[in-house]
This record gives structure tokens, sequence and C-alpha cells, in this order.
């Protein structure tokens, strides 16, 4: 499983050009699903985005995490970061899960942030057409992948 996550002062999502949603202070969090992902790799991944400390404290420091600071965060799918571009000019993304497979264990993902004391969780609609905007503080911006931090 991957994500990117991105420190955020707010961020908002359009889907399908009409329904929109926002979060103010908190973390972005694109997040794609590779083939042989599991549940444990979703609850894994929630537990270290929750308590990431990404965020400054009063000296400036990076020490505080998304549940200190009472920060939101808005998750979006995003099966582009299961791409190779290592060969020719158009990406692979024959390590992507399969959509049914994807769409459990983003929801599972969702569960797991929400689980872990997450203010208040936003997201995206699988599959859907969507525009992110984000405010993103910093920058701060980290990119993760189970199968590196495992």
């Amino acid at each position: 499983m991957k994500a990117v996550i991105q420190r955020v002062s707010s961020a908002g999502i359009e889907i399908n050009q009409k329904d929109a949603r926002s979060i103010k202070e908190g973390l972005l969090v694109l997040l794609g699903v590779e083939r042989g992902d599991t549940a444990e790799d979703g609850a894994f991944l929630a537990g270290k985005i929750a308590n990431l400390r990404i965020f400054s404290d009063e000296m400036g420091k990076m020490n505080l995490c998304l549940l200190d600071i009472g920060g939101e965060a808005l998750v979006v799918s995003n099966f582009t970061l299961c791409g190779n571009c290592g060969a020719g000019r158009r990406p692979s993304f024959e390590k992507a899960a399969a959509p049914e497979e994807a769409k459990k264990l983003y929801e599972l993902f969702v569960e797991e942030l929400k689980g872990a004391g997450v203010k208040k969780l936003v997201t995206g609609e699988f599959g859907a057409s969507m525009r992110v905007s984000l405010v993103n503080e910093g920058p701060v911006t980290f990119v993760l992948d189970t199968k590196e931090l495992k």
C-alpha cells in the first residue's frame, strides 16, 4: 500500500463536478492499493499516518502528530500511485490491485484511520472523477510504502 501525505492548512475535493467536501488543518492522503496488499497493511499504514510527528510544536520543531493537533484528514483513492513509468512512455498499472479488492482495502484504511481517533475524516469517492485542491504547509510531503516500512 502506498500513500502520499501532505500537511495542509486546508484541502478540498470536488466529485463528478458537483459534490464538494473539505477539511481544515491536517493531512491530505492519496492512497494507492497494490496487488498483494492486506488488511494488516491498511491498519499499519493508518496507525503510522495518524501518529507520524510532522506538525510543528511551539518551538517550530516537527514534534506533533495529527492526533496531537486535533487535525482533520482528506483521504483520496489514487491507483496511479501504483503505476510504473520505467519502460516506454505509457505507465503500466499491472501492480495496482483489482478495483473490487482496492475498494475494500481503501474503505478498511479509512475505518482504521477513523478508529485511530482522527477528529474529522473526509473521503473522495472510489473510482469517481475528482478534483483535489490543497494548501500545503511547509511544504511538507512524505511518500509511505508499507513494503518499505515493515
